[in-house]
């Protein structure tokens, strides 16, 4: 059976002028449109799309990937407010999502981004989104390891940091005093996890701990090096910003980075900038 809200593999039915009827199981036939059919379609073929009921309330299907399914969570730009029934959402399909004013949290405006999750109504089986992201978080025990990255999406500013949503499941949280720079609501950006509380609740950190992270980013910044003729323009004294969107660290993770790489005399500091050094040259001692 085809599931509503989500991508499905589906075999073909029948041909018809307006598209394809794709076998739905028992949400019975599923119209594929015409502009949305392959173009190198091979007879026994069974497509990838997206199920989701249209403007005119139909059961269809898409080749296209909308920018947030069932289940999951996204940010997305407010584009339009019904006085009656709430705000309509882009979220990459013709027909726009729907935020119902039961579902928000305050007052939202045509072109605000919001942060979102999406389930299904039972009901109407319409895709709906909501900003009341605790009910849609999971209830299970958090299984992540301590160091192992995760994609995050940040979701709200708290007096101790950022709260995150963890790979479309749980809820973490980002401490200001680990991050080098402000982050913005519906950023979504790679993250570790620092540990788990006996609670289930979960420290979050935008670099990798100890040593891994240093190394990591060691190797990073060399192949940077090289990439660039053998000089960067970045060092120590690099702003937060800078250092965060070119090398996606935080410049204390950066500056101990730089130090390894000083220690192993495999960089120099030109005041400004780097520059990598030979095997056998020794860098000059810093003043």
């Amino acid at each position: 059976m085809a599931d509503i809200g989500k991508r499905n593999t589906l075999g073909i039915v029948r041909e018809s002028s307006p598209g394809l009827y794709l076998d739905g199981g028992e949400l019975g036939e599923i119209l594929l449109p015409g502009r949305y059919i392959p173009r190198d379609l091979a007879p026994g073929d069974r497509l990838d799309v997206f199920v989701y009921l249209d403007s005119e309330d139909r059961l269809v299907a898409t080749t296209e990937t909308p920018h947030v399914m069932v289940g999951e969570f996204a940010a997305l730009k407010v584009v339009s407010v019904n006085p009656r029934i709430g705000a309509f959402l882009d979220w990459g399909l013709p027909k726009d999502l729907l935020l119902p004013f039961r579902e928000q949290d305050g007052h939202v405006r045509i072109g605000q981004r919001v942060v979102v999750a999406v389930y299904l109504d039972p009901k109407s089986n319409r895709l709906v989104a909501t900003m009341r992201l605790n009910r849609h978080l999971s209830r299970n025990p958090p299984a992540y390891a301590t160091g192992q990255q995760v994609n995050l999406l940040i979701t709200e500013k708290t007096p101790l940091g950022y709260n995150a949503v963890i790979e479309n499941s749980h809820r973490g949280l980002l401490y200001h005093s680990n991050l080098g720079a402000p982050l913005e609501i519906g950023q979504t950006l790679k993250g570790f996890v620092r540990g788990i509380s006996p609670a289930g609740k979960i420290d979050l950190s935008l670099d990798a701990s100890g040593y891994k992270r240093v190394a990591s980013l060691r190797d990073q910044i060399v192949e940077a090096l090289k990439a660039n003729g053998g000089r960067l323009t970045f060092d120590d004294s690099s702003s937060p910003e800078s250092i965060r969107e070119t090398f996606g660290a935080s410049k204390k993770a950066f500056k101990q980075a730089l130090g390894a790489l000083y220690k192993e005399r495999r960089i120099q500091f030109l005041n400004p900038g780097i520059e990598i050094l030979e095997p056998t040259k020794s860098p000059p001692a810093r003043r």
